[in-house]
């Protein structure tokens, strides 16, 4: 089976690829969890893509431990090369599918879970493993944030609607998933639904977490 990695253009410096979905969405994403991250966290990103975001969040916060992963042999070798800047605090990348059983294996140390931009373009069952392995790995006061466009009960921006139609069209296993369906996986999961922060072109970034 050959699984979604991404759904654009992105160029190659050296060995580091650069996204330009990555390159907008960094920085409104950094000023949220730079102010929501616990102090020392153990982050563990689930489909980090080419690394920007764990290269640009350890710039932002010197406490902060990061680690890459992803299911895509070309973005693991970019989160290598984003790494170098970062040596002690990006951890080398590893290879992970979250539909793969208990793969929350050897992350036990993490505190934080954070994810962007992938639920949408895989199979729902790997939204259901990201959800099974936060509430395996989360501790009490754990954090997950998971970034993206989702669909509301009511008032969806026409974009994120036609995003979904798009979706479906090249794949009926993908598609904008509905904030409900989302918020109920994670709570099925002892994690619960504590923020939903407004994005710039109607994303989300949905905090949840366990009971303190």
């Amino acid at each position: 089976m050959k699984y979604p990695i991404h759904l654009e253009n992105r160029d190659l410096i050296g060995k580091r690829l650069v996204s330009p979905t990555s390159e907008r969405n960094r920085t409104p994403i950094g000023e949220h969890l730079a102010k929501l991250l616990p102090q020392n966290a153990q982050v563990l990103e689930i489909a980090a893509g080419t690394g920007q975001h764990a290269h640009h969040m350890c710039g932002l916060r010197t406490d902060i431990c990061w680690q890459p992963t992803d299911i895509d042999p070309d973005s693991l070798l970019s989160q290598a090369a984003y790494a170098q800047d970062f040596p002690e605090r990006i951890l080398d990348p590893v290879e992970l599918n979250v539909t793969h059983p208990e793969w929350w294996s050897g992350f036990e140390n993490s505190t934080t879970l954070f994810c962007a931009n992938m639920i949408h373009i895989a199979p729902w069952n790997a939204a259901q493993g990201l959800a099974r392995g936060a509430g395996h790995l989360l501790r009490q006061g754990g954090k997950m944030f998971l970034y993206g466009p989702f669909l509301l009960e009511t008032d969806n921006a026409d974009s994120n609607l036609e995003f979904d139609s798009n979706l479906k069209a090249r794949n009926p296993e993908w598609g904008v998933r509905s904030l409900d369906a989302v918020k109920h996986i994670f709570a099925d999961q002892g994690l619960n639904l504590e923020a939903i922060i407004e994005m710039p072109r109607n994303n989300l970034l949905l905090k949840f977490a366990t009971s303190s």
